[in-house]
């Protein structure tokens, strides 16, 4: 992981400044092939979330939803933009983190590794690890 993160800097990617709180994974079911991750994003200046990965899960993407008439409807979120120091939530019930592919459940008192990738006003790519711990669903 080092040898990565050094040549990522290497490539013009720098440690990010976005602030990460009340972050957890939902637990999982065996044989439960999605999961689902929720955080609160602050940044001090204007940036956007471009990209989260995890090892735990094929694929990590961003989605929304929404109740439209009883209907709930979840859409992929190519990018979320961070306005500098307004916090964005990412919570059940609205914006989350969707896991595809899961090896295996996700467990309580575990935890989950990801690397976030964020992109400010002139272009700039920095990323963020984080390990987030698996609970229960209130």
């Amino acid at each position: 992981m080092k040898l990565l993160l050094g040549l990522m800097l290497g490539m013009g990617m720098a440690q990010a400044d976005a602030m990460i709180s009340d972050a957890w994974v939902r637990a999982s079911h065996p044989g439960q092939t999605v999961g689902a991750a929720y955080l609160t994003l602050h940044s001090r200046e204007n940036v956007s979330l471009v990209y989260v990965e995890t090892a735990r899960a094929g694929t990590t993407e961003l989605h929304s939803m929404t109740m439209q008439n009883g209907v709930m409807k979840m859409r992929h979120v190519e990018t979320l933009p961070i306005p500098a120091n307004k916090p964005v939530k990412l919570a059940p019930g609205g914006l989350h983190l969707m896991l595809f592919e899961l090896p295996s459940p996700f467990k309580v008192g575990e935890k989950i590794e990801f690397r976030l990738c964020f992109k400010n006003d002139s272009g700039r790519i920095r990323e963020q690890f984080v390990s987030l711990p698996v609970k229960a669903a209130d």
